[in-house]
C-alpha cells in the first residue's frame, strides 16, 4: 500500500518546505507530485498535511508517514552501498579538490557520511585556490574537482549537484537597502570584499560586473565568510555570496541583501570527474549523498 516514492516525496516535500520545489527534488511535475500524494491519501483514507499552509504543516498521520521514512530510507541507502561493496565497488580513492570557500558547509558533513560508509576508500581533500585543479584531475592526480567554473575538457564529465543565487550582502544602513535589486553601476563606489581567490573564479566578476565593463572602486579579501560579513556588517564594504552562505545571518538580522540584477544571478555547482569514474559505486554514492546533504541543510538551492 506504502511505496518507497511515496516516502522519498513526502520527506522531500517535508525538507524543501513547497510543494514546487520538492517536485523538483523528486523530478516530477508539480502536477504528478501533488496527483501521488492525493493517491496515497485516497488508499490511506486521511489527509496527510494541511493545504494552503507555509511551512508545509503535517497531520498526525503525515508526521507517522515521515517518521517511517527516516527509519526506511536510509536502510535502503545502506543495503544498497553493502551490495556494491559486496560486488567489488569498495576499492578505490577519493582525493577531492574544492573550489569554493564557502563549501565547506555542506562538504564536511558529506565527508563524514561517506567515511562511515565507505571506510575502504582512501580520501583525501585540498583546496584549489593555489594550482590549476581541472589539469590535475585529467592527469590523475585529483578525482573530484567541486567547481562552478566548468571548462571544456577531454575525459572530463560535469554532474551537477545544486544552483544557487549569489545575492550582495550590505550593511542594514547601507545606501543600497533602498534598491529592490542592484546594477552593475551602484558598485563603481564601492569597496567589494571577496575570497583571496582570482577575479575569474568569483560569481559577481564572470556573470555580473565584467559583462557589463564594470569595476569596483577597491577589491579587499578575507579568507572565511564570517570574516567577510563581519567587515560588511560593519560598513567596510560589500561582498557577493551565495544566498544558503548568508541565510542565517539574515534571519539574525545582521546584514540585508539585494539580487545581483532584475532577474538575480543564478549558477551552478558541479562535481568534476574522470569519465572512467562515473560508473564506480563509490563516487555515485559520494555525489548522490552530496546532493542528499545539501538540500536537506542549504536554503534557496535548486536542482540544477
Amino acid at each position: 500500500m506504502i511505496e518507497l516514492r511515496h516516502l522519498k516525496t513526502l520527506a522531500a516535500l517535508r525538507d524543501a518546505g513547497s510543494l514546487v520545489e520538492a517536485a523538483e527534488r523528486v523530478h516530477l511535475t508539480q502536477s504528478a507530485l501533488s496527483h501521488q500524494i492525493k493517491d496515497l491519501e485516497d488508499r490511506l483514507s486521511c489527509s496527510l498535511f494541511i493545504r494552503k499552509t507555509k511551512p508545509i504543516c503535517f497531520t498526525s498521520s503525515g508526521q507517522r508517514l515521515l517518521t517511517l521514512a527516516d527509519d526506511v530510507l536510509p536502510m535502503i541507502r545502506n543495503a544498497e552501498r553493502d551490495i556494491a561493496r559486496l560486488a567489488g565497488g569498495e576499492a578505490g580513492r577519493l582525493n577531492i579538490c574544492i573550489e569554493c570557500h564557502s563549501c565547506f558547509e555542506w562538504l564536511m558533513p558529506t565527508i563524514d557520511h561517506f567515511r562511515q560508509h565507505w571506510p575502504e576508500v582512501e580520501m583525501d581533500l585540498s583546496s584549489g585556490f593555489s594550482f590549476q585543479p581541472l589539469p590535475a584531475l585529467a592527469r590523475g592526480d585529483l578525482d573530484l574537482v567541486i567547481t562552478s567554473d566548468p571548462e571544456p575538457r577531454t575525459g572530463i564529465t560535469y554532474i551537477p549537484l545544486f544552483s544557487y543565487e549569489s545575492v550582495l550582502a550590505i550593511a542594514k544602513q547601507h545606501r543600497l537597502v533602498a534598491r529592490r535589486f542592484i546594477h552593475p553601476e551602484d558598485l563603481v563606489q564601492e569597496t567589494l570584499i571577496t575570497y583571496p581567490v582570482d577575479h575569474g573564479k568569483l560569481d559577481i566578476f564572470n556573470h555580473f560586473l565584467d559583462p557589463a565593463g564594470i569595476e569596483p572602486a577597491e577589491v579587499r579579501t578575507a579568507e572565511l565568510t564570517v570574516m567577510i560579513l563581519q567587515l560588511v556588517a560593519s560598513g567596510r564594504g560589500v561582498s557577493a555570496l551565495p544566498n544558503w552562505a548568508i541565510h542565517q545571518y539574515l534571519e539574525r538580522d545582521y546584514v540585508a541583501a539585494r539580487p545581483l540584477g532584475e532577474k538575480g544571478v543564478w549558477c551552478t555547482l558541479y562535481g568534476a570527474i574522470r569519465e572512467d569514474q562515473k560508473s564506480a559505486e563509490f563516487m555515485v554514492d559520494f555525489l548522490n549523498t552530496a546532493k542528499e546533504i545539501s538540500f536537506r541543510n542549504l536554503s534557496g538551492i535548486k536542482n540544477a
